[in-house]
């Protein structure tokens, strides 16, 4: 047992003994992470040698038992020759007295038979003297579990008979209460009996600490190195531990451990071999205790000889060792100075740095004060400007607003909940089944325009771009992931899918339009709804919607500043027929209602007068050059 922990413990290899050795990790788990125990290599009784009722020297040769090698012999009428201490007897020796063998056999060696118990008996007998001593190996096992300050055991486990490695049940010490669960030390006793037993004996006691297990492995079946014997395995969730090093001895042969037939026919021995190699080896002990003293009595002398060489010799070494250090403390000196002064010039740089950067920092503020006066006066002006600008944008965003919902009225439809039309076209809420299809396709390209106009007139890029084609509107899609097309239609086609997801990307940007301006969808597939709720929030307000300037609308949208293309006061720029820019379609159109009517400057109110205004050199003004 000792040499086998001795064996383990004396890994010097680095991390590639560490490897074939997992027990040197040691754990730190405590008794409510303990899951199972189980033993391997149980031996109660090492196997005794064979009992002897007087001792076995060269004159008690003859009185020896019986061998097959000895009945060989005397069945070849062949006398044994009987060899003495001091002879070979590895070599084999002539037998005198037979030369009239046959040579063949005197070459011969004495060919060895099998000494084992059940040799020259058939297998019937064979198989029950294997049974028998593997009965006999075989034992019924428990064990139990203690603590300091607990009275009797804190778990009993249940019995495994005739096993000589059993594994017993899991079991949770949880229950136990965290007086016990939360300890780290336990003492465990493993009880074993065998057939030729009538009671249970304490075969293992272990006091050990939780903390000085070793790992073993996950578990026991890629462990392939050998195990002391009685070891026992701790289980835990991360994986098998044991304590190689606290293990008791095996129960040796005792006296009080032996049967009573054993303590009576068991007798101390030694052979004459034994005696005469422990006289040698005596012998040899004194002689090299008498030459040991003898060379320390020389070695003595010879010291007391050369005393004065020795301590000058001894003086020398210690100047030169002192002169050593020295220098090695002098070195060490100079370069720490070294290192001193380059600090103190780096400090000293870094300070008239500093006092440089105070000073033209004092020079900034003091810049910097005379000027505040004024920035003080031009903040005040700039905040009212802002908030000027502010209340005007939101004013122009409402006439544009309201200038879109006269292009494209958005009407609810009589009798039909949530159904709306716009510019007269019924659009359904994400239900396309038995529709009209050209209907259905323009009242999405009327959505989709209004929306395209939308995101520009309030400044919200939409996540989903579009490209309102009338009647024929894509919408793409640049943020989903594995998709093999980014491309769908707002208008249907024979693949629905891409029609429904174009159509639910279209209500995407409305839903993104209304949470940019405070407002939430209640449902996303209300297309026209959720698009009417924005255009009414938009153009709500208690205030005079204010009027269209003449040259164009200069830098009122909010976050945008766009400055007016056209000559301010130009009639040429409204009247001249050229093709208008779909970003200023409502400003274009309310300079040609303009045109009609100069000293009214009121917007269009009719579907027809709307349609006189866009009429045009093109049939949709976004196929430009914009």
């Amino acid at each position: 047992m000792s040499s086998t922990g001795d064996n383990l413990d004396s890994s010097n290899d680095g991390a590639g003994s560490q490897r074939q050795r997992p027990w040197l990790f040691p754990s730190n788990h405590k008794l409510r992470h303990l899951q199972g125990v189980s033993v391997r290599n149980l031996v109660i009784d090492p196997p005794f040698n064979r009992s002897r009722g007087k001792t076995i020297d060269d004159d008690d040769i003859p009185n020896t038992l019986q061998s097959p090698a000895k009945a060989l012999s005397k069945a070849e009428n062949r006398p044994l020759q009987h060899s003495r201490s001091f002879t070979n007897l590895k070599s084999p020796a002539k037998l005198p007295g037979n030369e009239a063998v046959d040579q063949k056999q005197e070459s011969r060696r004495i060919r060895r038979r099998s000494t084992l118990p059940w040799s020259g008996d058939n297998a019937e007998i064979r198989q029950i003297k294997l049974a028998d001593i593997m009965q006999s190996r075989m034992a019924d096992t428990w064990f139990s579990i203690h603590c300091d300050g607990v009275e009797g055991p804190v778990y009993i486990s249940e019995v495994i008979e005739k096993a000589t490695n059993p594994s017993f049940q899991s079991f949770d010490l949880n229950a136990c209460g965290p007086l016990v669960s939360r300890l780290d030390e336990m003492t465990l006793k493993l009880w074993a009996k065998t057939a030729a037993m009538r009671d249970y004996t304490l075969l293992v006691e272990l006091h050990l600490s939780l903390r000085s297990l070793q790992f073993v492995g996950k578990s026991l079946d890629s462990f392939h190195q050998p195990l002391p014997a009685n070891s026992i395995l701790f289980h835990f969730a991360d994986g098998v531990y044991t304590n190689l090093t606290d293990l008791p001895p095996v129960q040796g042969p005792a006296t009080s451990r032996l049967p009573e037939w054993h303590q009576k026919t068991a007798q101390p021995t030694s052979s004459y071999d034994a005696l005469m190699r422990l006289a040698n080896l005596d012998d040899c002990i004194q002689d090299a205790l008498a030459t040991r003293e003898k060379l320390e009595a020389q070695i003595n002398t010879i010291l007391e000889k050369n005393q004065h060489a020795m301590s000058s010799l001894s003086k020398a070494s210690q100047a030169q060792e002192k002169l050593s250090l020295t220098k090695r403390a002098v070195a060490a000196e100079k370069k720490q100075l070294r290192g001193s002064t380059k600090r103190k010039e780096e400090l000293i740089a870094s300070i008239k740095a500093r006092r440089e950067a105070m000073a033209t920092g004092r020079e900034s503020q003091d810049r910097t004060r005379s000027h505040l006066p004024d920035a003080q006066v031009k903040l005040a002006s700039s905040s009212s400007l802002l908030e000027k600008n502010t209340e005007e944008s939101k004013g122009q965003i409402r006439r544009i607003c309201e200038d879109l919902l006269s292009i494209y009225p958005i009407e609810p439809v009589p009798g039909k909940p949530l159904t709306f039309t716009i510019a007269g076209l019924v659009l359904p809420n994400s239900s396309f089944a038995d529709i009209d299809r050209e209907s259905v396709a323009a009242a999405l390209g009327f959505t989709a325009h209004l929306v395209f106009l939308l995101s520009f007139y309030l400044s919200t890029p939409i996540p989903y771009p579009l490209k309102p084609y009338s009647s024929t509107s894509i919408i793409h899609d640049p943020i989903s992931v594995a998709l093999p097309q980014r491309t769908f239609p707002l208008y249907p086609v024979n693949v629905h899918y891409r029609f429904e997801y174009g159509v639910f990307l279209l209500n995407k940007n409305i839903e993104f339009l209304m949470t940019f301006r405070g407002l939430r969808a209640l449902d996303i597939r209300h297309t026209l709804p959720n698009l009417k709720y924005l255009l009414y929030v938009l153009t709500a307000g208690s205030s005079e919607i204010p009027l269209r300037k003449a040259g164009g609308v200069r830098g009122l949208l909010l976050g945008r500043v766009t400055p007016s293309l056209s000559r301010r006061g130009s009639e040429d720029s409204v009247t001249s027929g050229e093709w208008i820019n779909p970003r200023k379609f409502p400003d274009a159109l309310m300079k040609m209602n303009g045109s009609a009517d100069k000293t009214k400057g009121k917007r269009p109110s009719t579907s027809a007068e709307v349609s006189a205004a866009t009429a045009g050199p093109s049939a949709h003004p976004l196929r430009t050059n914009a």
